[in-house]
């Protein structure tokens, strides 16, 4: 970006994949880096990998650090900053996906001044739009009262099931209206049959080994990795690890309210109930 200092970057999902709604990316600032004010067309969130980044908006900074994630809705102003001794690092996602080559979704726009940064926390009405989690928050065990009060809401509490556990982080209660962000966890036992969506997700293994497969093609993904899957691609999960396995999810657009989920095996039970009609 034009007035950048100390960015760089990897673009994992753009305009020059098959994805059609998913921007998808790792930043990395340096230390004493920033990225100058600007608006984008898109909706924007941020999950801190290592370092801390500050994001400032109008009368509002959040501090970031590991763990750390936040929401920047369409058109808000904002800049990045980092004031630490180490370089920052970052995943990002976009929605609707950035179509630069058309030079209308992000614009420089003045400077917004700087105010103190605040550490996230969603229980402060200062962050709103910022919250943290750790992996102990993945940990069904932990679950307790004032664990449960660092997520956006009580909404947004660990879901729990066959082995796996999910945290939503960036969703409709931080205020997305195009895209989620959540946190997805396998135990060893931990497995998803084949299914489908009718939005894109994207993945970035964080910890741990997953096979995952794709319309029938199977791969072993590992920290570091990322993968994507489009709408209507029929993909499933199974832990290969001896421990567990932990990644960064996001989708858009942002789920329906019904039928979010098309399993194979449900639509498999029908056929055999109709006599393979």
């Amino acid at each position: 970006m034009a007035g950048a200092s100390g960015l760089d970057g990897w673009s994992v999902v753009d305009a020059s994949t098959a994805a059609v709604h998913t921007g998808f990316g790792i930043s990395r600032l340096a230390a004493g880096g920033s990225v100058p004010a600007h608006v984008h067309s898109y909706e924007e969130s941020l999950y801190v990998l290592d370092g801390e980044v500050v994001v400032q908006t109008p009368g509002e900074a959040a501090r970031l650090g590991p763990g750390g994630y936040g929401l920047v809705p369409v058109a808000v102003p904002h800049s990045l900053r980092n004031d630490s001794a180490g370089p920052a690092r970052f995943a990002r996602m976009s929605a609707p996906m950035p179509r630069p080559a058309y030079d209308l979704d992000t614009q420089l726009v003045p400077e917004v001044p700087h105010t103190d940064p605040l550490t996230a926390d969603v229980r402060d009405p200062r962050t709103r739009r910022y919250g943290h989690i750790d992996p102990s928050n993945m940990d069904p065990a932990m679950q307790t009262q004032d664990k449960l009060a660092v997520s956006a809401s009580m909404r947004t509490a660990l879901l729990v099931y066959s082995g796996i556990t999910v945290k939503m982080m960036v969703d409709s209660d931080l205020g997305a209206v195009l895209s989620t962000m959540f946190m997805v966890q396998y135990e060893p036992d931990g497995l998803a049959g084949p299914h489908d969506h009718p939005f894109e997700e994207t993945y970035l293994i964080l910890e741990g080994a997953v096979e995952a497969t794709f319309d029938g093609t199977a791969y072993v993904l590992e920290a570091g990795d990322v993968a994507w899957a489009g709408a209507g691609a029929v993909h499933g999960f199974r832990n290969v690890g001896d421990g567990p396995v932990r990644w960064l999810e996001t989708q858009a657009p942002q789920p329906p309210g019904r039928h979010s989920y098309r399993f194979a095996r449900d639509w498999d039970y029908l056929r055999d109930r109709l006599g393979g009609q």
